[in-house]
C-alpha cells in the first residue's frame, strides 16, 4: 500500500490555511462548488492526497467515503481536503464527484508545494493535521482500512489504543468478545440458522479463514471436514469451526459455507476484517486453533489437520508430541526394505502424510512402504513380505 513520511516541522489547521492564502488559494472547493475557509474552523482537517488515474486511490476511496460518512452523521469535527495529482482539471473535476469532502481547486504548483511540505511520496495518502499544532499521523491510509471508522480521531495514540485493544481480543480469551459485536451475539449456518456464540464458550475452536477461489483452501476444506466429522459426529468431541470468509463477494461466501458442516461470522459484518488483523492474516487457508480456555493453542492449525487429522485433537503441544513418539515406535517395529511378490521393485519405509494403498485400495496414512522407481504405496499390513 501506498505511504507518505510526515514532515519533522508540524503543521496545524491554520498554518495550513495560511500556506494556501500565502500561495493566492482564497476558496476551497466540493462537487457543488465553491465553499469558504470557515467551514473547517474548529475540525479535525486530513489531506487527501489522490488521482483519478490512480488505482489504489480508486480502491481506497470508497473506503473513505464510508468512513467520512459515518463521522460526520455521528457529529464528528472531521474535514477532508483532496489534493489533487490529476494531469488535466478534467480528471481532476471527475474524480471530485466520487468525493463528498472539500478540494483545493485544481493547481499542479500548490499539488507540488503540499507534496514537498508533507513529504508525500506515494498516492493514496491520507495526512492529519492536528488542532493542537501537531501533524498527528504520518500516513492514515492503512490505519483507516485496518480500523475503518474506529480510527477517529487518526492519532498515534489512537493506533496504539486500538493496538492494545486487538492484543486483549486476541489473548483476552473470551471467544465471545472475538466473534461478536454490539449489533450481532450470533454466526450463520449454511442453511441460514442463527447460532449464539456462546454456545461455543468450553468448547475447542478453529478459526478458518479461507475463500472458495483459493485451490489450495479448496483441498484443505476436505481434510478439515473428514477431521471434524470424525471430532464431531462419530467421537463427539468439544469442538468447533468458525469460517472467516476472505471471499470475493457475497455469492462466493455462500457457495464457501454451502460445502461447510460448520457456522460462519456472517460476510457482511466487519468482524471478518477485524479478525483477519488481529490474527494477522497474510495467507489462506489458516486456521487459528483456540483452546476450551480461550486462549491460543495454535495459529498452523492446517498442518495439524494435514498431518494427523482428528488424532491431533484437542491439538495441545503435549498431543502431538504423543503422536510423533507413538508414530516413532510404530516405525521402530518395522523393517526398512521390503520386497513383496506383487510388485517387482524393492519398498522402502516410508513417512506419508497421506497416501492410496496400491492393495487395498483405501486411504492410508503416516507408515507406507514405497516404491522409489514407480508411484506405488502399500500400507504396512497389506505386504506379503518376503526379506
Amino acid at each position: 500500500m501506498a505511504g507518505a513520511d510526515c514532515c519533522d516541522e508540524s503543521v496545524d489547521g491554520n498554518e495550513f490555511k495560511k500556506m494556501l492564502a500565502s500561495a493566492g488559494v482564497e476558496f476551497l472547493a466540493s462537487a457543488n462548488g465553491e465553499v469558504p475557509w470557515s467551514v473547517m474552523e474548529g475540525h479535525i482537517i486530513c489531506l487527501y492526497f489522490s488521482a483519478n488515474w490512480c488505482r489504489p486511490c480508486k480502491s481506497f476511496t470508497p473506503q473513505l467515503v464510508q468512513v467520512y460518512n459515518f463521522l460526520k452523521k455521528k457529529g464528528k469535527k472531521l474535514e477532508i481536503v483532496f489534493v489533487s495529482s490529476d494531469r488535466d482539471k478534467n480528471a481532476y473535476e471527475e474524480h471530485l464527484q466520487t468525493m463528498p469532502w472539500l478540494a483545493i481547486p485544481f493547481d499542479l504548483d500548490t499539488y507540488r508545494r503540499l507534496t514537498g511540505r508533507f513529504n508525500v511520496n506515494h498516492i493514496p495518502a491520507l495526512i492529519p493535521l492536528g488542532l493542537d499544532g501537531k501533524s498527528v499521523e504520518e500516513n492514515a491510509v492503512n490505519m483507516v482500512e485496518d480500523y475503518g471508522a474506529d480510527a477517529f480521531p487518526f492519532t498515534k495514540e489512537r493506533r496504539d489504543e486500538l493496538k492494545a485493544m486487538d492484543e486483549r481480543k486476541r489473548q483476552g480469551g473470551k471467544i465471545e468478545e472475538l466473534l461478536t459485536n454490539e449489533g450481532r451475539d450470533y454466526l450463520i449456518s449454511r442453511d441460514g440458522r442463527k447460532i449464539l456464540a456462546s454456545q461455543l464458550v468450553g468448547k475447542t475452536i478453529g478459526l478458518y479463514f479461507a475463500a472458495h477461489w483459493c485451490p489450495p483452501a479448496r483441498n484443505f476444506t476436505s481434510q478439515l471436514i473428514e477431521a471434524y466429522n470424525e471430532l464431531v459426529t462419530i467421537q463427539n468431541q468439544p469442538f468447533e469451526v468458525v469460517f472467516i470468509s476472505t471471499d470475493q463477494d457475497h455469492d462466493e461466501f455462500i457457495c464457501s459455507l454451502s460445502t461447510m458442516p460448520w457456522p460462519a461470522v456472517p460476510y457482511e459484518d466487519k468482524t471478518r476484517q477485524d479478525l483477519k488483523r488481529i490474527f494477522n492474516i497474510k495467507e489462506i487457508p489458516t486456521l487459528v486453533l483456540i483452546g476450551p480456555d480461550g486462549k491460543i493453542l495454535s495459529t498452523n492449525g492446517r498442518n495439524m489437520i494435514s498431518s494427523y487429522g482428528a488424532m491431533a485433537f484437542p491439538f495441545t503441544e503435549a498431543r502431538i508430541t504423543e503422536i510423533e513418539a507413538t508414530l516413532r515406535k510404530e516405525g521402530e517395529r518395522l523393517p526398512r526394505k521390503v520386497q513383496d511378490p506383487k510388485h517387482d521393485h524393492e519398498l522402502k519405509l516410508d513417512m506419508a502424510k497421506a497416501y492410496l494403498c496400491d492393495g487395498c485400495k483405501r486411504q492410508g496414512r503416516f507408515w507406507a512402504f514405497s516404491c522409489d522407481v514407480c508411484d506405488y504405496d502399500l500400507h504396512p499390513t497389506c505386504v506379503e513380505e518376503t526379506f
